[in-house]
């Protein structure tokens, strides 16, 4: 299982740095806004109704919110705004996460989906388009306490952080993918001769945040009986479980750093 998804990793990575680093823009940003369509339909799963209208028509939304965002991403502020309803969002999220299980009617599912995917598109979008070398890395920063925070986990974890949502995940794991990601933040830190009194502080919010995306989608799939979003990334599972911590993490990244001026 773990060669599966190392192998799967170097593979996405590749793909992933092509993209980013080789492909023309335009199509860059195309790939972008699918990447997140095809979230949005994996997200799809979560709501009531006749499967193949609801799928259908939740997919439109997002990807008509995304075509609509597109087009104002240069607007002094307007990102500001989007970014500051995400982290709302997040922080209500986070409370959620620790009252689960409870109901979750289908406009919640509707909100929360748009709420999830389409300021994290906002915000990878910009990230791209200020530099792709930004964008690797926020999400350098959030592989990075991914990985720790699975081998941690599995040698050292003991307390659950939050059973009802996701039994395998433990306090243990957090904490090592976050020392892990931070020690990886002040050694590129100090290559820089960066600031590592705003720095470190600035990336452990983004990995805290992140965590707290993982879980959210984590308690949609559970309240829906879902194991993986879908199976696109063999050991992975689909997109939506790929972005997950992306989608928390690339907003707060794009406003926080903006604001600190790290970016």
């Amino acid at each position: 299982m773990l060669k599966q998804r190392v192998v799967t990793a170097l593979i996405a990575v590749v793909i992933l740095l092509s993209v980013l680093f080789l492909a023309p823009s335009a199509v860059a940003r195309v790939i972008i806004a699918i990447l997140f369509i095809a979230g949005a339909w994996e997200w799809s799963q979560f709501l009531n109704g006749p499967p193949t209208v609801v799928r259908g028509l939740f997919v439109a939304v997002v990807a008509a919110a995304e075509a609509i965002l597109s087009l104002y991403l240069d607007h002094p502020g307007f990102h500001f705004m989007v970014f500051a309803v995400a982290g709302a969002w997040w922080a209500a999220a986070l409370v959620w996460v620790f009252c689960f299980p409870t109901p979750i009617p289908s406009a919640l599912a509707w909100t929360g989906g748009a709420l999830v995917l389409v300021p994290a598109y906002l915000a990878v979008d910009w990230l791209y388009q200020s530099s792709p070398w930004l964008l690797l890395t926020v999400l350098v920063v959030v592989w990075i306490a991914d990985i720790g925070a699975y081998f941690t986990g599995r040698a050292f974890g003991r307390v659950k952080l939050a059973p009802k949502v996701s039994p395998g995940k433990t306090w243990e794991g957090v904490a090592g993918g976050l020392v892990l990601s931070l020690l990886a933040v002040c050694a590129v830190g100090v290559y820089f001769q960066a600031s590592l009194g705003v720095v470190v502080p600035f990336a452990a919010v983004v990995v805290l945040v992140s965590v707290v995306g993982d879980l959210t989608v984590s308690m949609f799939k559970r309240h829906n009986g879902i194991k993986d979003s879908g199976s696109l990334f063999p050991g992975h599972g689909g997109i939506l479980d790929r972005i997950d911590s992306l989608c928390a993490a690339a907003p707060v990244a794009a406003a926080g750093g903006i604001g600190l001026g790290i970016l």
